[in-house]
């Protein structure tokens, strides 16, 4: 496991590890120091990993020119085996032949070792390219799966919100209709004039 992808482990179980806030289920508490720290030591490995399979991926031309120096001293052996035969005059329909059949031999393999190291370089690039795109397609999950949660918390926050509000609202009606008005007194009419009541 690299060392990516340990710290995107650690980034997981810390944001798993923290505290939900007082009265909130989407808002967590989390040590920004310790968070800071992960994030720039993720956002340094990220490029030393690219740089790494960059650098295997140069490495294709040191394969081929080894392969082709390789490829080159196979023919240039071939041709100095011809030479030794050819200057025997005694077996100079046979040195030809010989030579012939090295020579084809010789450039047979030289072209065997090309394709391979070809081969082997494509390959090398293709893993690389797959890893990278792979450890980048996990922090995207990693990033799309924390935002989803937070989307879900904050829902079920509102949610629990809006339940406490309707509860609340029904209580306040309820109490409302239970009040009980006493009803007004006749007040005696006051004296207007004319006669004055008999005693």
């Amino acid at each position: 496991m690299s060392r990516i992808e340990q710290i995107i482990n650690e980034i997981e179980e810390y944001i798993d590890s923290c505290k939900f806030q007082a009265l909130s289920n989407s808002k967590i508490l989390v040590n920004k120091e310790e968070l800071e720290e992960l994030l720039v030591e993720l956002r340094l490995r990220v490029p030393e990993e690219i740089k790494k399979y960059q650098k295997i991926i140069s490495n294709q031309d040191a394969i081929l020119r080894e392969a082709r120096t390789q490829a080159d001293a196979m023919v240039a052996e071939a041709t100095a085996q011809t030479n030794e035969l050819v200057n025997e005059h005694e077996i100079m329909q046979r040195a030809y032949a010989e030579a012939n059949s090295i020579i084809e031999q010789a450039q047979a393999q030289a072209q065997a070792i090309v394709d391979g190291a070809v081969t082997e370089a494509n390959n090398i690039r293709q893993g690389s390219v797959q890893y990278t795109d792979e450890m980048l397609g996990s922090l995207q999950t990693i990033i799309k799966h924390s935002m989803d949660g937070a989307q879900g918390r904050f829902e079920a926050f509102m949610s629990s919100m809006q339940s406490s509000f309707d509860i609340v609202s029904s209580n306040r009606n309820e109490l409302a209709g239970s009040v009980i008005r006493e009803p007004e007194t006749e007040a005696a009419a006051p004296y207007m004039g004319g006669e004055a009541p008999m005693e």
